[in-house]
């Protein structure tokens, strides 16, 4: 480290300001970085000059549309997949249990990745298969998290079909369950897709702070037992705020 070119340090340190600030002041960035006006007054040249900073009609600057393109640059080169996928070896590992990476596509969700149980013992899932939304909770945390009026939308334009014995049919209770979800942050569902099964899932968010993609745990109900979920629930909402925050989401975006 300590090679590191001191000029481009200190631009990071005035790019840094704009973290909390949405626009400062030349005297303002001097005042907070506590560096001479010169130094600050020439690299804020520099970054206005390359496109990273801009100034206003009031003399205010404001980070410049350059970081529009590179940010849009590491979104589009963001792989959900393979930045979920280690994640998902470490949550199999520790959990003996499947897991699955699902986005919503439609009206539905479709499974993008899952790794299989070690157990003999398992659930019969494939990448690219699909299922409503509304139906077992990989899919319905999707639901939960999406805006309510386009939530609500849902509700009003589907019909909730019995698949599994456990499917949620009535639509004031899915309602209630997909606030719960929202409010603790996970889902579980009991046979709603298939019977005698479990699935806990909790949401995934990218860089803006939307909805990215759902993560679940699932198998028999037999190993779901209510000593075990309060460690499973962890380790599903655990594993997915990992992965959200290596597609960039922090809290509060």
């Amino acid at each position: 480290m300590q090679n590191k070119n001191i000029t481009v340090v200190k631009s990071m340190d005035v790019l840094n300001l704009f973290l909390h600030h949405s626009e400062l002041t030349l005297n303002e960035m001097v005042e907070l970085l506590g560096v001479p006006k010169t130094s600050v007054h020439r690299m804020v040249g520099s970054l206005e000059t390359m496109g990273f900073l801009q100034k206003n009609n009031e003399g205010k600057y404001l980070l410049g549309l350059q970081f529009l393109q590179f940010g849009q640059l590491v979104a589009d080169r963001l792989d959900i997949r393979q930045l979920a996928l280690p994640i998902m070896k470490e949550l199999r590992d520790k959990a003996k249990e499947a897991v699955n990476l699902i986005i919503k596509d439609g009206n539905d969700a479709i499974y993008i990745e899952k790794l299989d149980t070690p157990h003999p013992v398992r659930l019969y899932t494939k990448v690219g298969r699909r299922a409503p939304l509304y139906a077992g909770a990989c899919s319905r945390i999707i639901l939960a998290f999406l805006k309510k009026e386009e939530q609500e939308h849902y509700l009003q334009e589907t019909e909730l079909t019995a698949i599994g014995t456990g499917t949620i049919t009535d639509k004031d209770r899915m309602r209630q369950v997909l606030a719960d979800a929202r409010k603790f942050g996970y889902t579980i569902s009991y046979s709603e897709l298939e019977n005698d099964t479990v699935s806990i899932a909790a949401p995934i968010f990218d860089h803006t702070g939307c909805l990215a993609a759902g993560l679940s745990i699932a198998g028999p109900d037999s190993r779901f037992g209510t000593d075990r979920l309060p460690e499973l629930i962890d380790s599903i909402k655990n594993a997915a705020k990992e992965i959200s925050f290596r597609l960039g989401y922090r809290e509060g975006n």
